[in-house]
């Protein structure tokens, strides 16, 4: 449900989602879920918040 919600309304999660559509890959939600998981990993890691600028969203 988390990566569910993380397509609709984070703006890096949904941009890697769009992506995944438009390659019509068919592992687009085990795929948004691991790098959901490994955004917050890395937040839980270094005792950080969100900060937009770690991501880079391509075009």
């Amino acid at each position: 449900m988390a990566a569910l919600v993380a397509t609709r309304f984070n703006s890096v999660i949904k941009a890697f989602y769009t992506r995944l559509v438009e390659l019509a890959s068919p592992q687009k939600w085990p795929s948004c879920m691991r790098k959901l998981l490994t955004i917050l990993n890395a937040m839980l890691r270094k005792n950080e918040e969100w900060n937009e600028s770690y991501h880079h969203i391509a075009p």
